[in-house]
């Protein structure tokens, strides 16, 4: 655990314009425990590490579920959190699939208003391009060896100062379709942010980097036709006729920031489809990007399939520029949150 002379040298030491997207020791992070049928309200922790048991069912079991939001530093000078909501009722159906304990949207805010309170100094500056990352993980930490569900559970909050998870910003990436993996089972997990669906990402992201391809495709898992998502993110493409197209399937993420981006794009009156994909038409799009919380938007520059590669562009596209300057302008406070969705710390 880093001494708090030395914590003060490393959040002294800040470079805030070129924060990159990796874990960075801070403050505190919060633990709320589940024990006796019941959570207690939580505590902030100097300490980065947990001891469990060797037998906890997160270890053995995969009772392990996460979720990614970010805090900005506004225009106004104050520090909120983006849709924590979404987050919480996403948990909240994580944790439902692990058949663990459900928590209040309330208990969720609380805590992570209280975390990054405590951490409030390392919430990047306004104009530095950084955001505060927040990271909740929700384990099953009771010993079991038979295959059961644990009956402790703990939910820790932890946070960060990052910059861009690709760095260049906005510079348009290659893809590759994944054809001899999956990243989840047709009636699996692929809807709930597990753990073990991050795992299963690991080696056709490997495979995919080694070829010269940052972020991998996946079809879906039961008849490789349609498209689902990016190993970390949600697809989602501007067609030719300017509709904003998402998969509607039941293997892959529901995503706070594309649900946001649709909303956002009707607001711009664009025609929103969510609907099945067909990998044959990859090539009536004009721009296609990868969206979630750690990059926003990353345009695709081209997509390679075992069948034909389908080029959108070295540069990102008007669309896509569009969102994300609407998506980060509310975050950052610089144009009205109309529909609510900042939380003030």
């Amino acid at each position: 655990m880093a001494s708090q002379e030395e914590l003060k040298k490393i959040r002294d030491d800040i470079d805030w314009a070129n924060l990159g997207f990796s874990y960075m020791p801070v403050k505190t992070h919060i633990r709320a425990s589940y024990r006796n049928g019941a959570w207690n309200k939580g505590e902030l922790l100097p300490d980065p590490t947990i001891t469990m048991s060797i037998a906890a069912t997160c270890l053995h079991y995969g009772q392990a579920a996460f979720e990614g939001l970010k805090a900005f530093r506004c225009k106004d000078g104050a520090v909120r959190v983006f849709r924590p909501d979404e987050n919480a009722n996403r948990l909240n159906l994580s944790a439902s699939r692990l058949l663990g304990p459900a928590f209040s949207v309330e208990f969720f805010n609380d805590l992570v208003r209280r975390v990054v309170l405590d951490n409030i100094e390392y919430v990047p500056p306004y104009g530095s391009g950084g955001s505060l990352y927040i990271r909740p993980l929700y384990i099953g930490v009771g010993p079991q060896i038979g295959v059961a569900p644990s009956s402790d559970y703990d939910l820790l909050i932890m946070v960060m100062p990052v910059g861009p998870y690709y760095k260049g910003g906005m510079k348009p990436v290659r893809a590759l379709v994944i054809e001899d993996y999956d990243r989840a089972a047709p009636l699996g997990t692929g809807t709930i942010k597990l753990g073990g669906n991050y795992g299963a990402s690991l080696k056709p992201a490997k495979i995919a980097k080694e070829k010269g391809f940052p972020i991998p495709l996946f079809m879906d898992p039961k008849t490789h036709q349609y498209v689902d998502e990016f190993g970390t993110s949600n697809f989602f493409g501007i067609t030719k006729k300017g509709v904003y197209a998402t998969p509607d399937s039941p293997s892959i993420l529901g995503s706070v920031t594309n649900k946001s981006l649709q909303q956002i794009a009707e607001d711009l009156g664009m025609k929103v489809e969510r609907r099945h994909i067909h990998r044959n038409e990859l090539g009536d799009f004009a721009e296609v990007g990868a969206c979630g919380t750690a990059v926003v938007i990353t345009p695709v520059s081209e997509i390679v399939t075992v069948e034909k590669t389908y080029f959108y562009g070295e540069t990102c596209g008007p669309t896509l520029k569009k969102l994300y300057n609407h998506m980060t302008g509310i975050q950052y406070g610089e144009l009205p949150d109309t529909h609510h969705w900042l939380f003030e710390i």
